[in-house]
């Protein structure tokens, strides 16, 4: 953890990203996350995402789910910073691909 993040958590409650490691601490912020986490449909996305991007056409096909869910829930991802999405032409207008933010995430429960 950097010196900037530790100085920042020192102080503050929040979610804070470095170097694809998101850290979370006040229990505000980890409800945030333990929400996120708690869909079935969200983790997996997370554990597909983990092998490479992927658009929302194959995340719904993959999951055998809506492209209209599967957008859903990759919102609620990116919300709290465990996805990013990126935005390319396709056939018929833009294609959006989905990709993870982060590679782990540390929950901070004391200052100690």
């Amino acid at each position: 953890m950097g010196s900037e993040v530790k100085r920042f958590l020192a102080k503050e409650e929040g979610i804070v990203e470095e170097d694809r490691v998101l850290y979370v601490k006040g229990y505000r912020h980890l409800s945030k996350i333990a929400q996120a986490l708690a869909s079935d449909t969200r983790t997996m996305i997370i554990q597909i995402l983990a092998s490479g991007p992927k658009t929302l056409d194959e995340l719904s096909e993959m999951l055998g789910q809506s492209k209209a869910n599967i957008s859903s829930q990759i919102r609620k991802l990116e919300e709290i910073g465990i996805v990013v999405p990126k935005y390319q032409p396709g056939e018929r207008g833009i294609k959006k691909t989905v990709e993870l933010r982060i590679k782990s995430i540390n929950l901070i429960l004391s200052d100690e």
